[in-house]
């Protein structure tokens, strides 16, 4: 099984018991980001929370499987040159998913402004070296029907 069928049927699964990311992050034993997007096969699982996640959803081996295989992690996008742009641009394209996957589900279908929008950019002192702590917080914006 590859990830783009793996994805699809934990989608599957997921709808069919109706339950959350933060609820198969728990049985992962994993932070909901980070599980989300190894459920939509932008990152891999160790066999252990792929096997509790695998049994919580009752996933097939197969896709149990796939949660381990290391991700492809491309998509189709100029990238800029600049190395700190660059890895924001990374960023994005690999949780990018998990981030729409997560607002679609906490708040519906619609986007975050980027309008009414504002971004803090701290510094983390860290022995192992300093962290940058990248906080945004955008209205959300529904769509409309017409």
């Amino acid at each position: 099984m590859n990830k783009v069928e793996m994805t699809e049927t934990i989608i599957l699964a997921k709808n069919e018991l109706g339950v959350s990311w933060a609820q198969i992050a728990d049985a992962a034993g994993l932070s909901e980001v980070f599980t989300t997007s190894a459920c939509l096969g932008m990152n891999s699982l160790q066999p252990e929370p792929a096997e509790k996640l695998g049994a919580f959803l009752k996933l097939p081996v197969e896709a149990i499987g796939a949660l381990q295989t290391f991700p492809h992690k491309s998509w189709e996008k100029t990238v800029p040159t600049d190395p700190l742009i660059y890895r924001l641009y990374e960023i994005v394209g690999v949780y990018g998913p998990t981030m729409k996957e997560l607002i679609h589900e906490k708040f519906g279908d619609g986007i975050m402004s980027a309008i009414d929008f504002s971004m803090h950019i701290d510094k983390e002192e860290n022995p192992a070296g300093d962290r940058v702590v990248v906080t945004m917080n955008g209205k959300f914006l529904p769509y409309k029907s017409w």
